[in-house]
């Protein structure tokens, strides 16, 4: 997704948690000409998570000793080393609820989108020429649907609503005889609002058309079913749920059974819908993280969420004109997507070097375009250029979250003071009433 990653620079000794070092005069780190004095504090969780220290157990054996080639039938390193990959196979599907034979090994999430959306769409191009999205999908599935469309291929993207989520009887509306794919993803990985998948799939499952869902933010975070949802692609990260990097998976539905066009030409492993070497030691620490995700969700779940409660709570008894993006009731709730009133987003960002959190916005070298996922949801353009994403996960301490309001507060504060028009939305003055003169 396009953000912004601010990363954050330190002031003075008393930080906590996964937070910096105190560093006298001269001491410290510069990087990307930011000068810190230590690591920040890190709440970007969205973007990718640290690996669990089990996860990493699981995997060293298959970087040292059992380091055969899963797909090497004559000798016992291959045996192993398949047995392995067979076994984080099943640990996968048991997170979502699937049979083992319907996972795909991939690179991560944005691979098994390309290979659902693409190749679902060219097995089937004789008949089906339709594709639905929505607007505010990851990145890597809007451009697939676009890489269809210079195909001949029509491409619906639904609007959402201002919790950002998707209104039903325009999904109705949209669907036609010659749909092939409904693409929609759980939780969105920007506002965390998560779609209400299961009333998604009994739709499309009527209308016998299949549906993929983007499930990188969901797995492992909240509770998932592929029968219950009735979804038939579904693409997973491991990086998401403090497993390794470089691996992901796509769930294919075996009844009714689901057909794709390999994207990829090779040795045609994984059934031959995704050649190349199956990383072992990848896989392994994917299973490995699908299983102590399954275990701990619930303690995970509950540990989050107070600490998010406890971030918005902070933030906002300090702070008037901190609205929420994004659904409050169907959250994930390590997601915490915050705009605030009268406060340039870059400078916010800038000002935050204490803490590594992201922004709905993409930095590009001439201008701080605002995140298209809030502008799909209808926030105005200069409360989306303020939004600042907090990701919150398994090993988040209560004295990062004290210490992130801290600075949070402080910098809006110091932002605003500098504002004439916050000083003019506190003398009471309507800004919108205001005639702007041209220059």
């Amino acid at each position: 997704m396009a953000t912004a990653a601010a990363v954050a620079v330190v002031g003075d000794d008393d930080h906590s948690g996964g937070g910096s070092g105190g560093g006298r005069e001269g001491e410290g780190v510069m990087m990307k000409g930011v000068h810190m004095a230590g690591r920040p504090l890190y709440l970007d969780m969205q973007a990718t998570s640290p690996v669990d220290p089990r996860v990493l157990d699981a995997m060293l054996p298959y970087y040292m000793d059992q380091f055969g080639n899963p797909h090497s039938r004559t000798h016992m390193y291959g045996w192993e080393s398949d047995e392995a990959v067979e076994k984080a196979r099943e640990q996968i599907a048991k997170l979502i609820g699937a049979n083992a034979k319907e996972i795909i090994f991939t690179s991560g999430a944005t691979e098994a989108n390309n290979i659902a959306i693409k190749g679902v769409m060219h097995f089937y191009k004789d008949k089906k020429k339709h594709v639905i999205t929505t607007q505010t999908e990851h990145k890597c599935v809007l451009d697939s649907c676009r890489h269809l469309q210079q195909e001949g291929f029509e491409v619906t993207y639904l609007p959402v609503r201002k919790d950002g989520l998707i209104d039903m009887e325009e999904l109705k509306a949209a669907i036609r005889p010659d749909t092939g794919i409904v693409s929609i993803m759980t939780v969105n990985n920007e506002i965390g609002v998560i779609q209400p998948m299961a009333e998604i799939g009994e739709f499309c499952r009527k209308n016998k058309v299949f549906l993929h869902t983007d499930a990188a933010q969901a797995a492992g975070k909240i509770p998932i079913s592929v029968d219950d949802m009735k979804v038939d692609l579904m693409s997973l990260s491991a990086h998401k749920i403090y497993g390794p990097k470089g691996v992901g998976a796509l769930y294919m539905r075996r009844r009714p059974r689901v057909r794709v066009e390999a994207q990829m030409s090779g040795g045609g492993q994984e059934r031959g819908i995704r050649s190349g070497t199956v990383p072992t030691p990848l896989a392994v620490g994917m299973g490995a993280a699908c299983e102590i995700a399954m275990e701990e969700m619930e303690h995970d779940e509950k540990y989050i969420k107070e600490l998010t409660d406890r971030l918005y709570k902070g933030i906002t008894s300090q702070l008037d004109g901190v609205i929420v993006n994004g659904s409050l009731e169907h959250r994930y709730v390590g997601n915490l997507n915050l705009s605030f009133a009268y406060v340039e987003g870059e400078s916010l960002l800038m000002g935050l070097k204490e803490v590594a959190v992201s922004s709905g916005s993409a930095c590009t070298s001439a201008s701080l375009e605002p995140s298209y996922v809030l502008r799909a949801l209808g926030v105005e353009e200069d409360m989306a250029h303020t939004s600042i994403r907090f990701g919150i996960g398994r090993f988040t301490t209560k004295e990062e979250i004290d210490r992130a309001i801290q600075l949070t507060v402080d910098q809006v504060q110091k932002l605003r003071n500098m504002s004439p028009l916050w000083e003019m939305v506190q003398e009471g003055i309507d800004l919108k009433s205001i005639q702007w003169a041209q220059h």
